[in-house]
C-alpha cells in the first residue's frame, strides 16, 4: 500500500509544475491543456529532469479526473437540450464520425498495424474536443449562432463517443473483431443503458432535487458525487468503461433541473482533478516512440485537421447554416482530446493494442490542439477567401441555398411527413442491409468458397468468382433501391422547400427545385456511402475504402456543379427581370411599401431566388462608396444581391467592383437573417445603426 507521504509529494510535484507550464501558456494565449501536457512530460520518465512522478500513482488519481469529466459532459447532455439541437447536427456528426473512423482506419492499416489496432485509431480521431473548444470559445469571446451549431455537433459526437468506448471495451476484451462479437457486445450494452437508465430516471432525480431543497451545498456535492462513482463503480463491474457510468450518472442528473447548481458546485473539484488527469497523460508522452513513428503522426494531424474542416464544413453547409459558419464550424473542430486518450487508453488495458498507440494519439492531440487557437481566429478570413475564389455559378448556387432551407423548414408539408418519413426509413433499412451483406460475405468468404468447393466440386478461383457473383447480384436491388430511395427523398424535400405550379403552368421555379433536388440526393448518398465504409472498412482491410469515398465525392460535386450551372442562368433572367421592375417602380415615384409589393410580385413570378428584398443605401451609411468586394457582403451576411438601382441605372447581377453610393436601391436574396444583416450593414453609420 503507498505511503500517504509518497502521496502527499506525488500530488504536489503534479500540481506545482502543473501551475507553472499553465500560467506560462496562458501568457503565450495556448491552451492551458496544452501546458498540462508539457508539465507531464517534465515530470514523467522519458525526459532527463529530475523531477519523476510515481506513474502508478498519478494515473490512479487521473482515473477520477476521466470520472468527473465524463460526469460534467453528461450534465450538459440531457434529452431537452438534445430535442433543441435537433437532427441536422446528429446528421453532421455522423457524417464526420464516420469519415474520420474510416481514415483513421486506412492510415492504421497503411503503417502496418492490426486490424483492431487501426480501428482503436480512427474512433480516437473521430470525435473533436468539448474541453479545448470550449475553453479556446471562452478565451476568444465567440458566441451566437456558430457556437450553437458547433455545440450541437459536439453534444451528438460525446454521445458516439460514448457508444464507441463501451464497444470497443467489450471488443477488446473479446480479443477479436467479429459481426457476432459486435451484435452482441451491442445488445449487451443496449440493455446495460436501458436498465441503468431506466431505474435512474426513477430515483436520481428524485435525490437530487431533495439534496437542492436541503439548500446546503456540501449535501448537493455529497449526494451528487455518490451517483456518480456509484454508477462508474456499475459499469465497471459490468464490463464497461467508467466514462460510460459518469456520463450516465451526470445525464441523470440533468434530468432533475438542477444541473446547474451541481455543475458549480463540481466544477472545481473537476478541474483540479481533470488538470491531474491531462498531466498523466503528458507522462505516457515517450518522445522515441514519436520520434519512430513521426511520418504516422503526421499523417494523422494532416486527417484530422483536412478532414474535419472538410466534412463539418459540408455537412453544416448541407443542413443550410451557410458557408460563412460552415468553414468556421469545420476549423473549429479540427482537433482530438479526452475521448482519444480514453479510447486509446482502452486498447492498452484490454491488450488489443500496443503500447505504442497512447504516445502517438497524445502527439496528434498535442498538435492539433497548438493549432486549435490560430484555426478559429482565422476562420473569418477563410471563409472569405473561399467565398471570394467560388466560380459565379457556386456563388449563385451557396448564396440561395440556405434560403431553401429556410423555406424547407418553414413549409406546413401537409400530407408529405409521412412520405419522408417512411423514405427516410427505407433509406436506412437498405442501407443497414447492405453493411449486413457486405460484411457476412467478407468474413464468411472463405468458409463459402470452401463448401462451394466440397458440395459442387468447383475450383478455387471458380468458387470464389461464384461467391462474389452471388453476393453482387444480392447486393445490386439494395443498391438500386438506395439510390431511388434517396432520389425520391431529394425530390420530395425540394417539393415542399419549391413548390410545382399547376397543371398547364409555367414552372419558374423548375431549376431551382433541381440544383436543391440534387444536391440534396447526392448529399445523402454520399453520407450513406461514408458510412457504410466507416462500418465495413474492418472486416474487408484489402477493399479501398478510401477510393469509395473519392469517387462518391466527386461524383456529387459535378452533379452540383452541372445543377449551379443551370441555376446560374436561371438566376442572371431573373435578376434582369427584378431590375427591370425595380426601375419602373422607382421611376413612377413609389418607395416604401411600392418596391415591397413590387418585390413580394417578383418572389411569386421567381420563386427559388429566396425573397427578394428591396432596401436603400442611406445617405452616411458606412456600405456608401465601398465596392461589393469591399463590404464583403455575400461572405459576411451570406445575402446576395440580385440588381442595383443606381439612378437611371439598372444593374442585374452586380459583380465585385460594383460601387455603392447613398441612395441606390439594392434587391437582395437570402434568408430572413442574412437580409437583415444587409439592412443594418447599409443604414448603419459611425453613429451606429438608424432607427
Amino acid at each position: 500500500m503507498p505511503d500517504a507521504h509518497d502521496f502527499l509529494a506525488n500530488l504536489a510535484l503534479v500540481l506545482c509544475v502543473a501551475a507553472i507550464t499553465s500560467l506560462v501558456f496562458q501568457r503565450l494565449r495556448q491552451p492551458v491543456v496544452f501546458g498540462y501536457l508539457v508539465a507531464g512530460m517534465i515530470i514523467g520518465p522519458y525526459i532527463p529532469i529530475p523531477l519523476v512522478a510515481d506513474e502508478a500513482m498519478v494515473k490512479a488519481f487521473s482515473e477520477l479526473g476521466v470520472v468527473l469529466l465524463m460526469f460534467s459532459i453528461g450534465l450538459e447532455f440531457n434529452l431537452r437540450k438534445l430535442m433543441a439541437v435537433g437532427g441536422p447536427a446528429g446528421v453532421v456528426a455522423m457524417v464526420q464520425s464516420s469519415a474520420l473512423i474510416g481514415l483513421g482506419y486506412l492510415v492504421g492499416r497503411l503503417f502496418g498495424w492490426t486490424t483492431i489496432e487501426s480501428l482503436f485509431a480512427g474512433a480516437a480521431i473521430a470525435i473533436s474536443s468539448t474541453t479545448i473548444i470550449a475553453k479556446a470559445f471562452a478565451e476568444q469571446g465567440i458566441r451566437g449562432r456558430m457556437a450553437d451549431i458547433v455545440l450541437g455537433i459536439l453534444i451528438v459526437e460525446d454521445l458516439i463517443a460514448i457508444l464507441l468506448i463501451a464497444i470497443l471495451t467489450a471488443v477488446g476484451e473479446g480479443g477479436g473483431l467479429s459481426p457476432r462479437e459486435v451484435v452482441g457486445t451491442t445488445l449487451r450494452l443496449v440493455l446495460f443503458l436501458a436498465g441503468l437508465i431506466g431505474v435512474g430516471l426513477l430515483v436520481v432525480p428524485r435525490l437530487i432535487r431533495a439534496a437542492v431543497r436541503s439548500e446546503r451545498s456540501e449535501t448537493i456535492l455529497v449526494t451528487s458525487m455518490g451517483v456518480c462513482f456509484a454508477a462508474a463503480l456499475l459499469a465497471l463491474s459490468l464490463g464497461y468503461s467508467v466514462a460510460l457510468g459518469a456520463f450516465i450518472a451526470g445525464s441523470l442528473v440533468g434530468e432533475s433541473g438542477q444541473e446547474k447548481v451541481v455543475e458549480h458546485l463540481v466544477a472545481p473539484v473537476r478541474d483540479l482533478l481533470v488538470a491531474v488527469f491531462f498531466v498523466s497523460v503528458g507522462m505516457l508522452l515517450d518522445p522515441t516512440v514519436v520520434v519512430e513513428h513521426w511520418p504516422a503522426i503526421l499523417l494523422l494531424v494532416v486527417v484530422v485537421v483536412v478532414g474535419n474542416v472538410v466534412a463539418v464544413s459540408a455537412g453544416v453547409f448541407l443542413i443550410g447554416e451557410g458557408l460563412r459558419p460552415a468553414v468556421q464550424a469545420g476549423m473549429s473542430l479540427a482537433q482530438i482530446g479526452e475521448f482519444s486518450f480514453i479510447i486509446a487508453s482502452v486498447g492498452i488495458a484490454t491488450g488489443a493494442t500496443r503500447e505504442f498507440l497512447y504516445p502517438v494519439m497524445v502527439a496528434v492531440c498535442a498538435i492539433t490542439t497548438l493549432f486549435t487557437p490560430y484555426l478559429i481566429r482565422s476562420a473569418p478570413r477563410v471563409a472569405a477567401r473561399v467565398d471570394a475564389s467560388l466560380p459565379g455559378a457556386l456563388q449563385t448556387f451557396v448564396a440561395l441555398y440556405g434560403s431553401w432551407l429556410e423555406r424547407l423548414r418553414t413549409s406546413p408539408g401537409v400530407g408529405g411527413r409521412s412520405r419522408t418519413q417512411r423514405l427516410v426509413r427505407v433509406m436506412a433499412i437498405d442501407t443497414v442491409l447492405l453493411a449486413v451483406l457486405f460484411i457476412g460475405v467478407s468474413v464468411e468468404f472463405p468458409r463459402l468458397v470452401g463448401l462451394l468447393d466440397d458440395v459442387a466440386w468447383l475450383t478455387g478461383s471458380a468458387a470464389r468468382a461464384v461467391v462474389l457473383v452471388v453476393a453482387a447480384a444480392l447486393a445490386a436491388p439494395l443498391v438500386v433501391g438506395l439510390v431511388r430511395t434517396t432520389h425520391l427523398l431529394g425530390m420530395a424535400l425540394a417539393v415542399r422547400a419549391l413548390p410545382a405550379p399547376e397543371e398547364r403552368k409555367v414552372d419558374m421555379a423548375r431549376a431551382p427545385r433541381r440544383a436543391l433536388e440534387v444536391t440534396l440526393q447526392f448529399g445523402l448518398l454520399f453520407a450513406m456511402v461514408a458510412l457504410l465504409v466507416a462500418v465495413t472498412q474492418p472486416f474487408a482491410p484489402r477493399i479501398p475504402g478510401i477510393v469509395v469515398i473519392l469517387a462518391a465525392g466527386v461524383v456529387m460535386v459535378l452533379a452540383v456543379w452541372r445543377s449551379a450551372k443551370n441555376l446560374h442562368g436561371h438566376a442572371v433572367a431573373g435578376a434582369e427581370v427584378i431590375a427591370a421592375a425595380l426601375g419602373r417602380r422607382v421611376a413612377e415615384g413609389a418607395q416604401g411599401t411600392g418596391t415591397d409589393d413590387a418585390m413580394s410580385r417578383m418572389q411569386a413570378m421567381l420563386p427559388g431566388l429566396g425573397e427578394p428584398v428591396a432596401m436603400l443605401v442611406e445617405p452616411g451609411s458606412l456600405a456608401s462608396g465601398k465596392t461589393l468586394a469591399e463590404l464583403d457582403m455575400r461572405g459576411v451576411t451570406g445575402a446576395t444581391v440580385l440588381a442595383i438601382l443606381h439612378g437611371a441605372e439598372r444593374i442585374a447581377s452586380p459583380r465585385g467592383e460594383t460601387r455603392l453610393e447613398a441612395g441606390d436601391t439594392i434587391a437582395v436574396a437570402g434568408t430572413h437573417h442574412d437580409v437583415a444583416s444587409v439592412r443594418e450593414m447599409v443604414s448603419r453609420t459611425l453613429e451606429g445603426p438608424r432607427e
